[in-house]
């Protein structure tokens, strides 16, 4: 390895996939993370989340955090999640140096709670904090979660005594959003969720890294971003493994530059085959037997008793592919197998032998079937649908369509609700409409359903969101993702389109849904009600947008002060002025103090 980092000039390995604080990319998205887990921190206790798909630089992140936490923050870190009740509170014990006192008859669980709180009091009464911080948070189970949130309870008469940061993947927000761990999911008290790069930040991100192992130079060429965003998805980890492989490769060949092509040879070294490819392998598997099909029908067609003859062979033969033999893998990730679903060989049989088709095309429509058959069973899985196939029959075509376009694989319909989820946490996986909600329940987003508005209002939530336009007889539903002084960008089936507000509004129906996020124990709030958590938030982001906000003691109580704050920012931003803290305000102050929101126009426009 020394000599590949000599040929480039390099002092240290640029694309290790070693969680290094040092090479941790200073995206946005990544100081927003570090912001939201400070936060957290910053709060009087209870639970704090990070989450995001697998590889987009969790760990790098949670080291981050821990290297720059001040002194008087003492921290327990757990890399086992699969551990049984005694064993998670023996080895945040350990880590937190506790020695555990002889057994009293009490159960070991007991003995390390008892051990733990004395513990915490003590170093509470030293003015220090306890963070508890669990990697592959997604394995805990139902009673280990319970225990901790169990430990979370431990507090003096005015704060709680410790922190817990919880890190895992997408799972662990379905696993939070379960009924039976609701009292969990309540006392998260800052959550964050990791994307993936975008792809024009490939080459700030490669160079940074680059960079900061000493190079000099550019080294990758710039047709290596669209190949390499094409085959990490943006993935940081894919990211760092294709581009160590790329640079080997370069050096074996004595290069000093990556070029796409290079790069794509490195990938396929250690990378399960695209999608793509494995599309264009199905095709050409499929293609002798469709080649034997033709032949038999040119052969049979002048006994055959008409043109439906040759229709009726073919429909034979499709009605054996129920589904195109190419399936996109339900997480999306590389590698996806493809799978074949075989329809019901019996009726093709009989179809084929039922004397309704000359014997030539009979002959060839049976071996094309056997052919086609054995190629599916002995290169994927087979499923035997219980179904009938829903294929039209080519008849219904009135001619003869291309054999290519009926066997290539059937393209997924745009979904709005994932693609609007998309702006807000980017899960890879594609949720069902279960899973969906319960990923809007666990990460404290809202949808809100409204009905015959118009543009004016649209603009004035400012927030991304699902509409249905009627255009040329058919309906069609997009998401709303900005909006310009003269256009409105939309993402629909075909992609990315920019029509006119005039357009736009002629088309339109009226109605639109959209996400939001209210703070944690959010309700309105009014003259004389009590809610201690809204109101420090409201403060506290007030003080945000004003340096020279001066915090009102109330007493957990929406007081005459509080009142008056808010009519003077209600004013400020020609909101209605009812000195009420309602949706309309509390998403104005989300806008203006949360970086990460995603919204349809930048403050100004």
């Amino acid at each position: 390895m020394a000599l590949y980092l000599k040929h480039f000039c390099l002092k240290r390995e640029p694309f290790s996939i070693v969680p290094d604080p040092g090479f941790l990319y200073p995206s946005i998205q990544h100081r927003q993370a570090i912001a939201h887990l400070k936060y957290g921190l910053d709060r009087e206790g209870g639970f704090i989340l990070l989450t995001g798909e697998v590889g987009t630089g969790k760990t790098t992140l949670t080291r981050t955090l821990l290297k720059s936490l001040p002194a008087h923050i003492r921290v327990a870190y757990v890399l086992n999640s699969k551990l049984e009740v005694g064993d998670l509170l023996a080895s945040i014990c350990h880590e937190l140096a506790i020695d555990l006192p002889a057994t009293r008859g009490l159960s070991f669980a007991k003995e390390c709670t008892d051990a733990l709180y004395h513990d915490l009091l003590a170093v509470h009464a030293e003015g220090k904090k306890t963070l508890v911080v669990i990697e592959e948070g997604q394995n805990l189970s139902a009673d280990v979660l319970e225990t901790l949130r169990l430990l979370s309870n431990l507090e003096t008469h005015t704060d709680k005594l410790l922190h817990i940061l919880l890190v895992g993947q997408p799972e662990l927000l379905e696993a939070l959003a379960q009924r039976e761990l609701r009292q969990l999911n309540q006392r998260v008290v800052a959550r964050f969720h990791l994307l993936p790069l975008e792809r024009d930040e490939l080459v700030n991100y490669i160079n940074y890294r680059l960079h900061r192992a000493g190079a000099q130079k550019a080294i990758f060429d710039a047709d290596c971003i669209a190949a390499l965003f094409g085959l990490s998805k943006g993935v940081p980890r894919l990211i760092n493994l294709v581009c160590q492989h790329s640079l080997l490769a370069a050096y074996s060949v004595g290069s000093q530059t990556v070029s796409g092509k290079l790069l794509k040879r490195a990938a396929s070294e250690i990378l399960a085959p695209s999608s793509e490819s494995l599309k264009a392998t199905w095709r050409r598997r499929l293609l002798l037997p469709v080649l034997m099909l033709s032949v038999g029908l040119g052969l049979g067609f002048g006994m055959a008793r008409g043109p439906l003859d040759l229709v009726a062979g073919i429909d034979a033969l499709l009605a054996l592919i129920v589904v195109a033999p190419y399936e996109q893998s339900q997480t999306g990730e590389l590698g996806a197998q493809p799978k074949a679903v075989l329809g019901d060989t019996q009726s093709v049989h009989q179809t084929v032998h039922s004397g309704d088709l000359p014997l030539a095309v009979a002959q060839s429509v049976e071996s094309s079937v056997r052919l086609l058959t054995n190629t599916v069973r002995a290169d994927s899985e087979v499923e035997i649908p219980q179904q009938k196939s829903s294929r039209p029959s080519i008849a219904a075509h009135g001619g003869l369509p291309e054999l290519v376009t009926i066997l290539s694989p059937v393209v997924p319909s745009f979904d709005a609700e994932t693609a609007l989820l998309k702006l807000w946490l980017s899960p890879n996986s594609r949720p069902s409409r279960r899973s969906f909600a319960a990923i809007l329940d666990a990460s404290g987003l809202r949808l809100i359903n409204l009905r015959n508005i118009d543009l004016d209002l649209l603009l004035e939530i400012n927030r991304p969101g699902i509409v249905e336009l009627q255009r040329s007889a058919r309906r069609e539903t997009l998401v709303v993702r900005q909006v310009t002084e003269t256009s409105i960008r939309l993402q629909g089936a075909e992609g990315i389109e920019n029509i006119s507000r005039e357009d736009f509004v002629a088309v339109w129906s009226g109605s639109y849904r959209h996400l939001w996020k209210p703070p944690m124990s959010y309700g309105v709030l009014q003259d004389g009600l009590e809610n201690r958590q809204l109101i420090d938030w409201l403060q506290a982001r007030l003080a945000r947008l004003d340096d020279g906000y001066e915090r009102v003691i109330t007493g957990g109580r929406y007081s005459a002060a509080i009142r008056s704050n808010v009519l003077a920012f209600q004013q400020r931003y020609q909101l209605r002025t009812d000195g009420i803290l309602g949706r309309e305000t509390t998403m104005m102050i989300n806008a203006l103090t949360d970086s990460s929101i995603p919204l349809l126009r930048s403050e100004g426009s």
